[in-house]
């Protein structure tokens, strides 16, 4: 027998990632239960909303939103009452924790946050240099990084990065190559916070081979040789204690979790500074 489906709308009248964010983290605490999301975005008109609400009445489930809008807000409100559908404003709590505390009242200007400013264009300047400083490029300007993650093929390095950049760090990267020394450029930064990253050879090899499959690839090859790997992680493991760089396993992590790794390692060094 099928499980039940849930519905869950994300009503925003920006982009939606708040939204996203939010219940995505929430459903993570669930297991075993099948969910279908539905999302408007950009819902800024009263015939935006109707359009919406319309869509939630031929799938009555869960609504949260981020409506700015007040006539918009109660409108949304009104109508899930009236379907009995339950309805949560998500950024109700936190507005009205930041308007007690900072003393005025907020502008209700909606998608506010992805304004062309100076963090923004900050943020597209990080992920520019991160590009230019992915798998060992621009090892000439690496002393400007903020941070240089340093791993073995298949490590997260690229992805990482790219998350990183989008927070407005510049991050580059460089691989260890077997048989191929590191590049003196990374062992002499002082400015930038190195951090190895490795990860279990049963894992690696895991990955690798996912890789190669993807590629077409059939032969045997010690890039995904167990007993290769090991010495491989093995090897760049000594590498990272010899120069004392913070280190992190990213066997099972996500990315997101291993960047807020790197951003604590971050905070700490700005803060012994």
């Amino acid at each position: 027998m099928n499980p039940p489906v849930f519905h869950i709308h994300l009503v925003s009248d920006a982009t939606g990632e708040t939204l996203n964010a939010i219940a995505k983290a929430a459903l993570a605490q669930f297991e075993d239960v099948r969910v279908e999301e539905h999302a408007y975005t950009l819902v800024r008109s009263p015939r935006q909303l109707a359009r919406a609400i319309e869509h939630i009445g031929e799938s009555p489930g869960l609504v949260f939103f981020t409506l700015v809008n007040p006539d918009l807000q109660r409108e949304l409100i009104s109508q899930c009452t009236r379907m009995d559908v339950p309805c949560l404003d998500v950024m109700a709590g936190p507005v009205a924790a930041l308007r007690a505390f900072l003393g005025v009242a907020e502008s209700h200007r909606p998608g506010g946050q992805h304004e062309v400013d100076q963090r923004y264009l900050h943020r597209i300047e990080a992920l520019n240099f991160t590009i230019q400083h992915d798998d060992g490029q621009g090892l000439d300007g690496l002393e400007n990084a903020q941070v240089v993650l340093v791993g073995a093929s298949r490590t997260s390095k690229t992805p990482t990065c790219v998350y990183l950049a989008i927070r407005g760090i510049r991050a580059a990267n460089v691989p260890i190559v077997p048989g191929v020394p590191l590049p003196q450029a990374v062992k002499a930064a002082k400015r930038p916070l190195v951090v190895g990253l490795w990860a279990a050879p049963d894992r690696l090899v895991q990955v690798r081979r996912n890789r190669l499959n993807t590629l077409g690839e059939v032969r045997d090859t010690s890039y995904a040789d167990l007993e290769q790997v090991r010495d491989e992680v093995t090897a760049t493991r000594r590498l990272f204690e010899q120069m004392g760089w913070p280190t992190i396993d990213v066997s099972r992590r996500s990315v997101e979790e291993t960047s807020a790794a790197i951003l604590n390692l971050l905070g700490d060094r700005r803060v012994s500074v």
